[in-house]
């Protein structure tokens, strides 16, 4: 069996390579130095929004909120004195005013000792899961340490350096192909943003796709982007028909109802079909079905 080469328009992709990740993702820091005393969540944990992630021993923050304490009491009862003073006209308006600005920086030492001993408790800024522990019990948290790492796995994208040769070819909101795993799973991503510069570095240009939800789909996960270029010219014939001898691509070209051997080179596949990228021209009959039984110079009877 015979098939006349006909030369079709295909629209062709170059894909580029990124990573599948999280929308919402924070690594969790402590804003005051502590020892770790509870830290109650695992490794892959659901939490929920304001859920307690860890909680530190700040016994020096909880002496200083007391230390500002009893210096408000004091300095309330030196205020209202100074203040009762004043309306008897014992007490001078210079004298006054410093008794309520002692009130004041006081009652501001409380509310700075309190905020820090807030800052002990640290929760979860959203609802997610726990993807990595850097910490435990007993360990010192200090400001700028990671200690845990969080994400939420429901809203998914897919980020991807696209040169930026080819960067004109990807527009905001345009739905994009991307193929994930080494599986090639196909999933439709939406371009959300684009960089509005280049990298100077690899000049590409970064492209954020969001991405719906899907199977096994997961954070971390690699993955091609198809970016459509122009469309060309493309002879695709069936896989049957191609030939493999060693490291060479062979076809039978039927002419005069003789069959020739001709070396080809292919390009891309889909499915049970492959591109003829040279070898062949559009209008050759080529065999496809029984060709691993001819020999070159063969005559055939084409059915």
């Amino acid at each position: 069996q015979v098939l006349t080469i006909a030369s079709t328009p295909q629209s062709t992709t170059e894909d580029v390579m990124g990573t599948v990740e999280a929308k919402l993702h924070a690594t969790i820091e402590a804003k005051v130095p502590g020892r770790i005393d509870t830290l109650p969540v695992v490794l892959g944990q659901s939490v929920k929004a304001g859920d307690l992630l860890l909680q530190l021993d700040v016994r020096e923050i909880q002496a200083k909120l007391d230390q500002a304490s009893a210096g408000l009491k004091q300095a309330e009862r030196d205020y209202q004195r100074a203040s009762a003073l004043l309306a008897q006209q014992a007490m001078t308006q210079a004298e006054y005013d410093a008794a309520q600005a002692r009130y004041q920086v006081a009652k501001a030492a409380v509310d700075e000792a309190e905020s820090m001993l807030a800052y002990a408790r640290v929760a979860a800024p959203f609802d997610g899961v726990i993807t990595r522990k850097q910490a435990d019990v007993g360990d010192m948290a200090m400001p700028g340490k990671p200690l845990l790492e969080m994400e939420n796995p429901s809203a998914l994208r897919f980020v991807a350096d696209v040169p930026d040769a080819i960067g004109d070819r990807v527009q905001a909101g345009a739905q994009l192909k991307v193929k994930i795993g080494s599986a090639g799973q196909a999933i439709d991503g939406q371009v959300t943003e684009i960089a509005p510069a280049a990298n100077p570095v690899n000049r590409t240009l970064q492209v954020k796709l969001d991405l719906p939800a899907a199977p096994g789909l997961r954070s971390g996960q690699f993955g091609r982007l198809a970016v459509p270029l122009a469309e060309a010219a493309s002879i695709q014939v069936p896989a049957s028909a191609v030939l493999r001898r060693g490291q060479m691509e062979l076809v039978f070209v039927v002419t005069d109802n003789v069959a020739r051997l001709r070396l080809v080179r292919t390009g891309k596949r889909w499915g049970d079909r492959v591109e003829l990228l040279s070898g062949v021209s559009p209008g050759d009959r080529i065999v496809t079905e029984g060709a691993a039984q001819l020999m070159d110079g063969q005559p055939v009877e084409v059915k």
